[in-house]
């Protein structure tokens, strides 16, 4: 799956699963880790890890293994390795603090 199909397969997951406010970034020219950052929110911890879960289990569907995820187990933050795109899911709180979105933005 090229990069550009797979990005809006990843949006239209964390839509079915009702993630709130997606933001996609274009990263590709910043680092050289990823082309693009979507971050997303989740209404609690187990929405999170759910959002997290649901993406990782429909791209590996579709032939997408991810490199790895991180913080499922809290679920506060959690972070999917698509290696061209990296998943946030966060909490609000989690989301507010971090500022993810400023943080690349500038």
């Amino acid at each position: 799956m090229q990069t550009e199909q797979l990005k809006a397969f990843v949006i239209e997951q964390l839509e079915n699963m009702k993630g709130r406010d997606i933001i996609t970034l274009n990263i590709g020219e910043k680092a050289s880790f990823a082309d693009y950052m979507i971050i997303c929110s989740g209404n609690s911890n187990r929405h999170v890890k759910s959002i997290a879960q649901a993406v990782a289990i429909e791209c590996r569907a579709q032939g997408v293994e991810p490199r790895g995820m991180e913080g499922n187990d809290v679920g506060e933050w959690a972070l999917v390795d698509l290696i061209d795109i990296i998943v946030h899911v966060m909490t609000d709180e989690q989301r507010d603090k971090y500022n993810l979105e400023q943080l690349w933005a500038e």
